[in-house]
């Protein structure tokens, strides 16, 4: 499960992607399949979680990894070149970025 603090020593990684209302729940799918069949299982995966907005025309992926590395690797890998194409075939577009935590509250 995700944890979000400052002084965590992990990479952060959000991936957002642009979809229609009609083909949202088909992109949830595909990401949940790949989640828990592959990513789940790669080195250095600590969690996820998967976000969408109420038009259903924005989706968030959330993720941390152990290493930028242990993320890069799993991102170079076949099978994950595999789902992004899927996943381009069910959004106009997505982009993962790698972030740092630098606040959190409450």
């Amino acid at each position: 499960m995700p944890t979000i603090t400052k002084d965590a020593k992990l990479q952060t990684v959000i991936t957002t992607f642009e979809v229609t209302p009609g083909t949202c729940q088909d992109l949830l799918d595909e990401l949940q399949v790949a989640c828990n069949d592959f990513v789940s299982k790669q080195p250095g995966f600590i969690g996820a979680a998967i976000h969408v907005n109420d038009a259903q025309t924005r989706v968030a992926n959330y993720t941390q990894w152990k290493t930028r590395e242990d993320f890069q690797a799993m991102l170079r890998s076949d099978e994950m070149r595999a789902y992004s194409r899927k996943f381009n075939d069910l959004s106009r577009g997505f982009e993962p970025v790698m972030y740092d935590v630098v606040m959190t509250s409450g």
